[in-house]
């Protein structure tokens, strides 16, 4: 059975930030909207405005790959179903609401460090916007226009 968008989206939201408050999973659902809304590089030329492209591409979610690390990954968006609240960060994004402070951010991730590095991800193609619970958040910088 395949997931609709909305079902696809909160369980994302849960499996990717279901531990950072309603602000960090809304956050999430951001990146999420801009790697799908982006009208350049990468993201625009293998998501194609598709969200279901956007969360299946290799290699961009922990929560999509069941082995991690050469063992099972017990944190998938499969084993975790949602919760209402995550329901509710679906619509809310799908309706085409975003936290402005995210601005055009296209990547997160957790540096289990107090501080975010500058740029991220390695080849520099974003820099720091803002940092959301324990997640940094990264705007894409015009090296990610040539990806």
């Amino acid at each position: 059975m395949s997931y609709s968008n909305r079902e696809l989206l909160a369980r994302i939201v849960k499996c990717e930030a279901g531990g950072e408050g309603e602000i960090g999973m809304k956050a999430v659902a951001t990146v999420i909207m801009n790697r799908v809304r982006v009208p350049y590089g990468e993201y625009h030329r293998v998501g194609q405005g598709d969200i279901r492209k956007v969360i299946y591409q290799k290699g961009q979610f922990d929560c999509m790959r069941s082995i991690l690390g050469g063992v099972a990954n017990p944190q998938t968006i499969w084993a975790n179903p949602p919760d209402q609240i995550h329901y509710d960060i679906a619509d809310w994004a799908l309706a085409g609401n975003r936290l402005y402070n995210i601005g055009y951010s296209l990547w997160y991730f957790n540096p289990f460090a107090p501080d975010c590095p500058y740029t991220f991800p390695p080849n520099g193609s974003g820099s720091f916007q803002v940092s959301v619970g324990q997640h940094c958040f990264y705007n894409p910088t015009e090296l990610y226009a040539k990806t």
